[in-house]
């Protein structure tokens, strides 16, 4: 007890001595609150207040180094925040905020750029290897350096306008253009030097001045380029290829008349049946109106199926200057030598894109196999995604694309309606959407079946209709677009093979039966009316049974167009992720379709499925024929 009194006395005497030394005890914790409000303030004044020093951090509670007699502290470098994003508690929330939505948009555009290597390497994968030429050229290695030279240069004043008013007449016209030393645009067909009889039938056709893609495509066929040309349905891209044809041929007769079992110079080839029938009118309109004016006469060939082929192996005994054909015609027709092309130095593909899917690019590269030197190509359509583009340069020399709009966008002088409609109520709705507008109606159906129904039921509602299908023989084919084409009858029911190029007067309505499987289809039906300037309405069913990937290339299309947008599109969800512009390229590459990027592109999934389906059924087929 006296030891612990002691002791006590001791250490009071003690506190007593040093009363102007004393220190007060604080505790550790408060301790340690306090100096990193102190490094948080030093480091500010440093740093700034967005600034920070980042780095790998230990803890800083377990580093602080007390000295009692200058009371400062020492720490390792401090930072905003951590690599693991952990934010200190000495930066503001305003600071905080800004830290993290930086590291967000890092890892936004680190998934956009795998998203966009992902498409690159699916659209490589799908891109055809081979170049849409010859075999005999692939195999020989022959490239062609230079266009085809021709006579015909535009006035000198065009010539010597500068290259900014040229670009400006484009801007006005929104006519793109891609490639090397591209003539320049001209705005009359007089200046383009058409002859008298010649301007004289495109007035009494209605046509005083060339449309865009004519103001830009004419000049640039004349002057020998191979040309991609894509424009929207109804921009009179048939008389790009058919004006200056008609006018190489009619140079090559002046300067020596075809002999006979001569020919053809030029080759135009079509999808389908009525495409081609109806290039080959136009041509022969425009002919006889040269051959009238007392210039020689010109001699064309309809080469398709479903026509005698003696109709057109007579004309090409009497010596032939172009020659109009479907891809199986002409092919069989080529293999049986009744046709060579050993002077043709003209090749037009119309509808390019549609016959490459439609299975017929086998075809293509074999016919570009007869051909026995260099020639003049062209490809036209609506509809031409990058990957066909792409693909069909492989065939042209020193090409120009020549592009009025987007690619695949739906024209601006037709007005879009989509209507929900159950199946079972179609029939009858039908009836009352024909009295929006009056005749001639065109009704566009999927399938031959849907067709002959419709067909069947107007009739019975007394309505003069007219039908056309792949499974109709030709001869009634031409008679009922010949009919509906002179106002013989007021309603055309079709399947999609009236759909591309065809080109009928005064076609106020378009109505789609049913949604096709594909967008592009889309834009070709409802392209039949609308055109040449004028307006029109085309109408579409739709129900829960589409198929939900082409309702939302349905809904961005109709958004481009400033379109109303009905109420079940708008309950699909938004399509605008796919809609807006990503790597250079709006929506799918491989098909167009704008509701939809190409990693989800029904097309492709469709046709990998084929591929994978018919996978070894070839060589299945050939051993059981061996056996037998």
């Amino acid at each position: 007890m006296a030891e612990n009194k002691k002791y006590r006395k001791s250490e009071s005497e003690s506190s007593d001595d040093n009363d102007d030394n004393y220190v007060p005890y604080i505790p550790l914790k408060q301790r340690r609150k306090e100096q990193l409000s102190k490094v948080a303030k030093i480091l500010k004044t440093k740093t700034g207040i967005d600034g920070g020093i980042q780095q790998d951090k230990p803890d800083i509670s377990d580093n602080i180094c007390w000295n009692e007699e200058t009371k400062n502290v020492s720490s390792p470098s401090t930072s905003n925040t951590d690599n693991s994003g952990m934010v200190n508690s000495g930066v503001s929330l305003l600071d905080q905020h800004s830290t993290l939505k930086k590291q967000a948009e890092v890892v936004k555009e680190t998934a956009k750029d795998i998203q966009l290597k992902e498409e690159q390497r699916i659209l490589e994968s799908v891109t055809e290897a081979r170049a849409l030429q010859s075999v005999q050229d692939l195999a020989q290695g022959v490239t062609y350096k230079k266009a085809l030279k021709t006579g015909w240069k535009p006035p000198s004043f065009i010539l010597s306008r500068p290259q900014h008013v040229n670009d400006k007449i484009r801007f006005h016209l929104r006519i793109d253009v891609e490639g090397d030393s591209i003539p320049p645009p001209v705005r009359s067909f007089r200046d383009m030097k058409f002859p008298k009889s010649l301007l004289t039938a495109l007035k009494k056709k209605g046509i005083r001045k060339p449309s865009p893609i004519q103001t830009q495509g004419i000049p640039v066929v004349l002057s020998g380029r191979d040309m991609i040309g894509i424009a929207f349905t109804g921009s009179g891209k048939t008389l790009v290829f058919v004006l200056p044809l008609i006018m190489f041929c009619l140079e090559q007769e002046k300067k020596m008349p075809f002999s006979k079992g001569e020919g053809p110079y030029g080759l135009v080839v079509c999808p389908s049946r009525e495409l081609a029938r109806q290039t080959f009118q136009v041509m022969t309109y425009y002919s006889k109106c040269l051959e009238a004016s007392g210039l020689p006469g010109l001699r064309f060939a309809l080469c398709i199926g479903g026509i005698p082929a003696k109709d057109t192996l007579d004309v090409l005994r009497k010596g032939c200057h172009a020659v109009i054909a479907t891809p199986g015609r002409l092919m069989d027709m080529l293999n049986k030598k009744m046709l060579h092309l050993h002077i043709c130095r003209y090749l037009c593909l119309d509808e390019a894109d549609r016959m490459i899917d439609m299975g017929f690019e086998e075809d293509v590269r074999t016919i570009f196999s007869y051909f026995k030197g260099q020639r003049q190509t062209l490809l036209f359509s609506a509809t031409m995604p990058k990957k066909i583009q792409n693909f069909a340069r492989s065939a042209l020399v020193c090409p120009v694309t020549v592009n009025v709009g987007r690619a695949g966008a739906a024209s601006l002088d037709v007005k879009q309606d989509v209507e929900y409609v159950k199946d079972e109520a179609k029939v009858v709705h039908l009836l009352n959407c024909l009295q929006k507008t009056p005749p001639p109606v065109l009704v566009f159906a999927q399938k031959k079946k849907d067709v002959d129904d419709i067909h069947e039921y107007l009739l019975l509602k007394g309505v003069e209709a007219v039908a056309i299908h792949g499974g109709k023989d030709q001869e009634e084919r031409s008679r009922a677009v010949d009919m509906f084409r002179n106002k013989e009858k007021d309603v055309l029911v079709a399947t999609d093979i009236a759909s591309k190029g065809l080109d009928f007067e005064d076609i106020k309505h378009v109505i789609n039966y049913d949604m096709p499987d594909d967008i592009e289809n889309y834009v070709h039906r409802i392209g039949r009316t609308g055109r040449s300037g004028n307006t029109g309405i085309a109408t579409t069913f739709i129900n829960k049974s589409c198929d939900q990937s082409i309702l939302l290339d349905l809904k961005a299309l109709l958004i481009e167009a400033s379109q109303q947008i009905p109420e079940i599109l708008i309950e699909l969800g938004p399509a605008e992720d796919a809609y807006i512009e990503l790597g250079g390229e709006r929506g799918c590459s491989y098909c167009g379709g704008l509701g939809h990027r190409i990693t989800e592109c029904p097309k492709l999934d469709a046709i990998r499925s084929k591929q994978i389906s018919n996978l070894g059924r070839q060589d299945y087929l050939a051993n059981n024929a061996a056996d037998y």
